[in-house]
């Protein structure tokens, strides 16, 4: 089984979408048409894995973790569903106290029990989607053109590129634009701690000051519009 940094994720298939998701956009898709969950640092879309197994019991558990972590199923050392032995048969099995899901073995032999389902969905990477962030913050954009300001909620794994991408859905314009710290271009590779921008929320707590008050702002600069580059 692969390390935890080795699991591929969709970003890598995909260049268009986004490669980490705060813990807030996960808990939006917590139905069965649309199910998200996350265990080991890891966001994975379950949808088409409730839609396979859609009226079946052994769906009901993962179902109802729509939108949640679920670290706590799995043993992180070996990156697996957790195991304890049955005291009536001696044998290993999965630890599911929640209920028997998708692609976990009854607990006796049983002529119902398919294997030929292939890869547990677990350990199956075309379900992982992105990286859960552990790290969350908000940050001002100001956009000189039109003196409108937004104070968005990015993760502080992402390049201002991928920060960009989430400005798209305010700005369908946003590449048009130069992206600006305190009179510097940033470098839209790098991260804000990257390009000096930190995250000074725990020091204002510290203080008993309002981080509301003391957000970085980045200003933009429309292109067209820019004297010096």
């Amino acid at each position: 089984m692969p390390k935890l940094e080795e699991i591929p994720v969709a970003v890598e298939r995909d260049p268009s979408r986004r490669r980490h998701y705060t813990p807030l956009e996960v808990a939006e898709h917590n139905q069965e048409s649309d199910m998200w969950v996350t265990y080991l640092g890891r966001v994975y879309d379950l949808t088409a894995l409730c839609e396979e197994y859609k009226g079946s019991d052994l769906i009901k558990p993962i179902v109802q973790a729509a939108g949640t972590d679920i670290t706590h199923w799995f043993d992180k050392s070996t990156l697996d569903i957790r195991r304890r032995i049955d005291e009536e048969t001696g044998c290993s099995m999965y630890h599911t106290p929640m209920g028997r899901f998708v692609h976990v073995p009854p607990r006796f032999p049983s002529s119902s029990w398919k294997t030929n389902f292939g890869t547990p969905w677990w350990k199956n990477h075309k379900y992982c989607i992105g990286i859960l962030s552990s790290r969350v913050r908000h940050i001002r954009l100001v956009n000189t053109l039109t003196s409108q300001e937004h104070c968005i909620k990015v993760c502080e794994e992402e390049t201002i590129n991928e920060i960009l991408l989430r400005y798209l859905v305010i700005n369908q314009h946003a590449n048009s634009y130069t992206w600006k710290f305190e009179g510097r271009n940033l470098d839209m590779e790098q991260t804000l701690q990257e390009n000096g921008i930190p995250n000074q929320n725990a020091e204002f707590f510290r203080l008993g000051m309002d981080e509301e008050h003391w957000r970085p702002a980045i200003l933009l600069y429309f292109n067209d519009d820019l004297s010096e580059m």
